[in-house]
């Protein structure tokens, strides 16, 4: 006599096999993101220094930098808005910040600083971008592994993320470059980068840990002085974007990184209230 369970084994198994989710928006978002890293790079290759447009094609090299970190955001926000998180999205979304935040920041610097800074060497400026590119792809896997262990898709990033990294290193350039043109030949301004895509490549690494935000959606505590607060900013850079963009931008990438290191000593309600850490209540849980 056949005993049922034998006769299955194979078609269960085929039909319990887990089916690929990859959501249309989230992947969008990301595709976005790779799109503007890419762009980056083509206007870092075509950047010649010799050119009066060279400052004018670094910014816009700079410009989808910080873009790609808007992407970036967004495709985070609408998986988890959506409930949408998958995997491929995970994977997917590594795979451009490596490019976007990673090869492009890394070769962004080399380019207008580390090649000249380091003439008489010019291996010394290639290890110092590569050592920054290493650093963010060992971020990224770090993450990658946490979070397939249940351990990184909480409320903290453990080491400075990477998108924030790179938004910090091209928001200072932007600055720079706003400050002196000659950035590249002349100003002492170009010794600073070297030394602070250093410093950002151990902090990717590094045990810091960041708060996600992920805690934020546009259901958050006192939003009406929140809804104040955005429009202000939101209309100050629309009306003064020539005069405070290239200023407030390196203030609050510069202000989420010390923040990490601020964060552990704050009181705890303190804490509660920037990073908008609430349990939810009854209602939500039923």
């Amino acid at each position: 006599m056949n005993n049922p369970s034998q006769d299955k084994p194979a078609n269960s198994s085929a039909a319990q096999k887990p089916a690929l989710r990859i959501y249309f928006l989230p992947n969008l978002m990301t595709a976005g993101n790779l799109f503007c890293g890419f762009v980056a790079l083509t206007k870092i290759v075509e950047a010649d220094p010799s050119r009066t447009s060279y400052p004018h094609t670094i910014r816009v090299a700079l410009a989808f930098i910080l873009l790609a970190c808007i992407f970036d955001l967004l495709d985070g926000r609408l998986a988890r808005w959506g409930g949408s998180e998958s995997p491929f999205g995970r994977e997917f979304d590594s795979l451009a910040d490596l490019i976007s935040f990673g090869v492009a920041p890394a070769f962004l610097v080399h380019n207008i600083v580390l090649k000249d800074v380091f003439a008489d060497n010019r291996s010394i400026g290639w290890f110092i971008a590569s050592v920054y590119l290493v650093c963010g792809a060992l971020r990224l896997a770090r993450f990658n592994c946490l979070s397939i262990l249940n351990q990184g898709g909480g409320k903290d990033f453990v080491g400075f993320p990477i998108p924030a990294a790179a938004g910090l290193v091209a928001s200072l350039t932007l600055f720079m470059l706003w400050v002196d043109d000659t950035l590249v030949r002349n100003s002492p301004w170009r010794f600073l980068l070297p030394g602070i895509l250093l410093f950002l490549s151990w902090m990717m690494v590094s045990e810091v840990r960041y708060p996600s935000f992920k805690t934020l959606d546009l259901r958050t505590r006192s939003p009406f002085t929140k809804l104040v607060v955005a429009v202000l900013f939101i209309g100050s850079i629309v009306v003064l974007q020539e005069k405070i963009l290239y200023f407030i931008l390196p203030v609050l990438f510069t202000a989420y990184l010390l923040y990490g290191f601020i964060r552990p000593y704050l009181p705890r309600q303190t804490r509660e209230n920037i990073e908008e850490e609430e349990e939810p209540d009854e209602e939500t849980r039923s």
